[in-house]
Formats: structure tokens, sequence, C-alpha cells
């Protein structure tokens, strides 16, 4: 796991307080909420698979190899399943990283489990909390060393929270992770956190923020562009403010909040942002899909799939994202597309295309069948003729022959679709009933018994009894029948709880329907024009706006360009796959530049350089077919990247990042000039930038003007052919 060496990131300036405290992890493996049922009613979140390896061992792996040397794993829903996989797992038989396990089955809070832990008086000096669905690959160091240095000057300062930029969508109001926007104050100079606020409709785009606040810290900042990565550094007395306070239940609404309220003890919690490093929570559907698709785009790197970890059989990466085991049957005539994970042991039928989608272990995929998407976890079965698109597959489901999965759709454990039935969009189908209370996200699922199956006692049966025994009266009643799954079908269709599908668009594993999208832009345009009325004003107070850039960890400036582009060269890739439509192509790449911030030239550019690299990877012999796998992709797309191309400037922004290309992909080097000829000929670029190109270039250097050189010829006869158009103009 990685090559920094276990303990490597403890930080003390006394040798014997770093041999007698090591550092210590408090994980959560119960995220007490709701959000992903019906899984999670016979299978806990933490051990749910994140492309074929069950969530926890990320959060495990990434502790391991930061230099914690003990962790305290809090067990409660499910409880006796989280405890036997980790006794049977490799993570209880390593030197120097002890894991230890502490079970409760009455906690219903993240407060409840710090209590209790408290009471245990375990924890012995600064120590990390996390929950078990958290995927992070930063160093401690620097975290652990600024916490340290500030407890030494004010013992006061109890906490320390881990942020990093995530612009959130200008029209959904959320992050990529698909939570909800959140504003934060900091004072700048110290970095303390001064104001919290997650809830973005609570405050119907307005922040209110203390009069006396902005009085007593002239520069804060507030800022919304950051994501709260939920990993904190807490000194002890986090614990045995919890025991003192037994209102405080959750760590953000309720405790952090609590105690930015809190002027008589003085508590003080501060930020630490990271950059370059990876970290982001599974809190919805929508962040499951979002992290798969970084772990397989290798953002997450050591935690990616063809490098083993606990858990990983043996995978190998192939060309363009795609990573198969290699004991899979497949047929010659599949199609496995780009991003894709294939798992040990699995079988894929004739003329079957699976693109952008991850399948588990010992699947049995038939013939004729589509799968775009998609999360299809162990020993499910998808008979022949079957289409799955943007859904989520449980463990041992049936799909019988030419059933459809329509976008957002999660089928829970060991459901059967019948043939040809069509499940709907955001559809969530369970063997076992709904309940009829509806819990809040506060509270945790149910606990499990002995039998290590989901106990329901007095609110369902369990699984293999659902034939045998009658309907608890606490049930929901209005639920399809069996039969109405198809012929041969099995499970209940879940009533959509609050919000309606008008919400399940936001926190699901589909993309963002165009018809949602374009509400939402013309929403977000109303808020403008409502704002620029004046009627809606920011709070008084100097409140600085966030910059593009932001400082990264080795002290120069970077922007979240290099997340940006490869955002739109996975649309654009996903689009050529999966045959989308150029106008839903479009709005899914404005989403993209509303939420990183970026202009017309930045998608032109990135769309530009997503086209090349696309015909640099088709099969090519010659210098000649490279730039004809050029044409025929450019011909294909001309309208998506012409939408970007309003202005002249932008135009000569493609031309310079071409430039660029050729320096690193050097077969374009030497048909640079001929390329530029066809993007001419296709009307890509107009004549008037590649004169305004050479003119710019005229007084450069040497080695900058290596493509205008090589592109004399043509440029000359540009110039020729406008000569020839004006002299007949004049004869006329």
């Amino acid at each position: 796991m990685g090559a920094q060496k276990k303990g490597a990131s403890r930080v003390s300036e006394d040798p014997e307080e770093l041999a007698r405290v090591p550092l210590q992890a408090i994980l959560l493996a119960d995220s007490f909420t709701t959000k992903f049922r019906p899984i999670t009613l016979e299978r806990p979140k933490v051990l749910l698979p994140l492309v074929n390896v069950p969530m926890i061992n990320y959060t495990l792996a990434w502790l391991e190899s930061a230099g914690v040397e003990e962790v305290f794993v809090f067990c409660c829903a499910h409880s006796k399943q989280v405890i036997d996989y980790l006794e049977s797992s490799e993570w209880f038989a390593q030197p120097n990283f002890t894991v230890t396990t502490i079970e409760s089955h009455n906690s219903v809070s993240a407060g409840d489990a710090l209590r209790l832990i408290y009471e245990r008086n375990v924890i012995h000096g600064d120590f990390v909390l996390i929950s078990g669905d958290t995927v992070s690959n930063m160093s401690l160091t620097q975290v652990l060393q600024e916490h340290k240095e500030r407890r030494k000057k004010d013992s006061n300062a109890v906490m320390t929270i881990v942020i990093k930029r995530s612009k959130p969508s200008q029209i959904t109001h959320q992050s990529r992770l698909g939570t909800d926007e959140l504003f934060m104050a900091t004072d700048p100079n110290t970095k303390q956190l001064l104001y919290y606020e997650d809830k973005a409709d609570d405050t119907k785009g307005s922040i209110y923020l203390d009069k006396l606040l902005i009085a007593e810290n002239p520069t804060i900042t507030l800022h919304n562009d950051k994501q709260d990565c939920h990993i904190d550094i807490c000194s002890p007395e986090v614990l045995s403010l919890f025991t003192d306070n037994f209102d405080y239940q959750h760590l953000r609404r309720h405790f952090l909040k609590g105690l930015l309220l809190d002027d008589i003890m003085g508590y003080k919690i501060f930020t630490h942002e990271i950059h370059s490093s990876y970290a982001a929570r599974i809190d919805n559907f929508r962040s499951y899909d979002t992290v798969s698709k970084d772990i397989i785009q290798r953002w997450t790197y050591p935690l990616v799939p063809d490098v083993k970890f606990f858990g990983n059989s043996s995978i190998k990466l192939e060309r363009q994202g795609m990573y198969r085991a290699s004991d899979i049957g497949l047929s010659r005539s599949a199609q496995i597309g780009p991003f894709t994970v294939i798992g040990s042991g699995t079988k894929i039928g004739n003329n079957t295309k699976i693109t952008n989608s991850v399948i588990g272990e010992g699947c049995s995929i038939g013939s004729n069948v589509s799968i775009e998407g998609s999360y299809i976890w162990d020993t499910a079965t998808i008979e022949d003729g079957c289409k799955l698109r943007h859904a989520i597959v449980c463990d041992g489901v049936i799909m019988k022959s030419g059933a459809v999965l329509e976008p957002g759709v999660v089928l829970s454990f060991k459901v059967v679709i019948g043939q040809k039935f069509i499940v709907p969009s955001y559809s969530k189908v369970s063997r076992l009933q709904q309940p009829t209370k509806l819990d809040s996200d506060d509270e945790l699922e149910y606990a499990d018994n002995s039998s290590g199956i989901a106990e329901m006692s007095s609110i369902t049966p369990t699984v293999d009894k659902l034939n045998e025994e009658t309907t608890n009266q606490r049930m929901e009643t209005q639920c399809w029948p069996k039969s109405e799954l198809g012929t041969g079908g099995a499970g209940y269709v879940w009533s959509i709880c609050e919000g309606g599908h008008d919400e399940e668009w936001r926190h699901s594993v589909a993309p963002i329907p165009p018809d949602k999208l374009l509400e939402a832009i013309h929403a977000a345009d109303d808020d403008l024009e409502h704002a620029q009325d004046g009627s809606s004003l920011p709070p008084s107070g100097e409140l600085k706006p966030d910059s593009n850039d932001s400082e990264g960890d080795d002290g120069e400036f970077r922007d979240d360009s290099a997340y940006f582009e490869r955002e739109v060269e996975a649309t654009f890739l996903r689009a050529v796959h999966e045959n989308i439509q150029v106008d839903h192509v479009i709005l899914e790449v404005n989403s993209l530049r509303l939420s990183y911030n970026k202009v017309a030239a930045d998608c032109a550019g990135a769309l530009f350089y997503s086209m090349m690299k696309l015909a640099l990877e088709t099969p090519h012999g010659s210098p000649g077919e490279l730039v004809q796998a050029t044409v025929n992709i450019f011909t294909n797309w001309k309208k998506m990247l012409k939408s970007y191309l309003a202005e002249i400037d932008e135009e000569i922004e493609v031309i310079l990042r071409f430039e660029e290309m050729c320096e690193s992909f050097k077969e374009f080097s030497p048909v640079f000039d001929k390329i530029l000829h066809q993007l001419y000929e296709l009307e890509i670029i107009q004549e008037e930038a590649i004169m305004r190109w050479d003119a710019e270039k005229k007084n450069a250097e040497e080695t900058d003007r290596v493509y205008v050189k090589q592109s004399a010829a043509f440029i000359q006869w540009l110039r020729e052919a406008e000569e020839e158009d004006e002299d007949e103009e004049d004869e006329e």
C-alpha cells in the first residue's frame, strides 16, 4: 500500500511520546442514514462493493498507508456481518496495524457511538475520525503537524476538518458528489472555521452571518466551493464534549455547529485544505457513481483496481481504462467499452455490449445484452436480450430474457425481474417490503441478529421466509405484487418517498436527464435576473469571492482544469460508445462548464483534446491513416465542437492546443499542417483564425514557430486564395 512506511505520518518532537502514544483512528462502520435503502436493510453500507471491493477496505487501506497504527471500528447496524467480515479478512493479521471492533446494538447516531467509545477509555491522544465509506489517498503528515502545533499554542483548538475545492453546479446547487451546496466561512490567516451551513435549500440562496462575527473577523472569507471530506483530526476532548452534551447526535449539524455557536467554552475548529490529493465520502447513489468513476480513472491511486489490496483479485489494466480479471469467459463477438471493470469468473455472451460499467465476480451475462453505465454486483444473472442503463444490480439478482432497466433503477439482493418486463426509471425493488414508518436520515438501519441476515424482528420476515410468513401490519401495503414484475418475477417495488420522482434524479447513478437540466438552467437564469433586480442581495460585510485558482500542496497555484478536462473526455467517450445525441452531450458539457466555472474556450480545448486522443487510439498503420481517422471523428462530432467556437479567439485557442498536443503525442507532429488544413476544409477553423495565429507567432522564438513554419505552404495558399478573391471583387 503506497510507498509511505507505516508510522511515517506520526509527528512529534518528543521521541518518547511517539513511542508511548500510537496514532489512533475511530472508524464509524455505520452511516446512521437510510440513503442506501433498500440495499442496506440486508447488508451494511461499508460492505457494499465499490468497484468490486467492499467500501471499508478503501478506508482501512488508506489509514494503514497514512501511518495510523490502531483503528477502532464502531459497528452497529448489521454489526455481526461487519465483525465476521473483518475477522476473516487480512486486516486482523497486519503487523503494526491493529483493528479492533466495538459493537453496540442501541446506538442511533454518531453521537451515541462516540459516547460509548469515550466510556471504553481506549483513545489516548489525538485521533483520526472517519466513516467507513470514505476513499482517500492524502498524507496525514501536514494536517497532523498543523493540529499539534495549534494545540501547543491554544488548548481550545480541538478539531481540524479536511476540506477540498469542489465547485458546486450553479444550476443544481450540488457538488459533483450529489451533496448539497456547502457554505463555509473561515479566517484566511488562521484557517479557523467560523461558519458552516450544508443545507442550501433551508437558506433559500441567502446566507445570514452574525454582524458580530463579521465585526470580530474583518478578513472573514465566505466559500461556497469547498467540499467537506469528512476526515477529522480530533483531540481527546471531542469525545468528552459528546459525553457532556447528549443532544449532540450528528457530527456536523449538531456537534460542529454547536461548537461554532458556543461563546462560553471557546472551543475552536480549524480547516486543512488538500489540493492534489483525493478524498471523498460516498453519501448517496450519485456519489457512489462518481467515486467509482474516479477509482477507475485512477484519481485514487494507489487504490485502483489493478493494484492489489485487501479483497482485490488479480485484475489487469488494458487500453482506454478497461480492467479485466484473467479468468473471465468472454465471447469473441462481445464488445467491452472504455472505463469498464469485469470481475473474476464472469461469463459474457455473444454480441453483448458493455460500456462504462462495473461487473462483479461470478456473473452470467447472456447474448445480445446491452449494459451502459451500470453496476452489476456478484453472481447476478442477466439473460439474453436484456438492456440496462445506469442501474445498480445487487448480488444474486436474476433478470430474465428481454427485461429492461431504465436509468436510476436499483435492484436489491436476489430480486427477480420477469421476461421482457420494463422497470421504470428510479424504481427501487427489494425482496423485502417497504416499512410504513418513514425513518429520518438520522436513524440507523435495523441491527442484525446472530444469523448475519438483516434482523427485521417485528418489522418484516427475513428474505428466506418472505413466501412463508404473513406480512406484518407495519409494512407498506401499496406495493406491486410479485406477478407484476413480469412472468416469474420476485420482489416489491418501493413507493417513492419524500420529494417523489421529481427529486430522485438528484441522487441517482443516472446522469441528470436533459429535461431536468433544462429546467434547472431556466430556474438558474430566473434566479440571476432576480438577484440583478437587487431584491436579493448577499449579507453585508466584506466577503471575498473565491478565486478559480487555489494554492497547491507544493505552494504553487493550480486550478481544477485537469479534473474538468478528464470529465469532459469521459463524457465525450461515453457519447461515442453509447451513440448519445449531440444535443444531449452539449447539455452535459454545459453542466460541467457551469460546475467548474469555465468558459467556452475551455470546453472547446477539452473537446478538441478528447477527439484528437480518440483519433490517436483508433488503429492506424501510417500517418495518412491517422489523418483520415482524425477527419472521420471531426466530421461526426463537428456540430458539438462548433457550438463552443463562436469567436475567432476560441478557434485560435484550439490551434494553440493542437501545438501543445504535438509535443506530448509525437505522432501528430509530422501531420500538423495536414490536419490543420482538414480542420479548415471542415469549416471548424476559419481562415481569419489561422492568419491571426500566424501573425501572433511572427516575433516568437524559433522553438515556438515550428508548426507555423511547417504550415507555411498552407498559409501561403490561403493568402493567395484571399488575394485572388479580392482581385475578383475589384474587377466586379
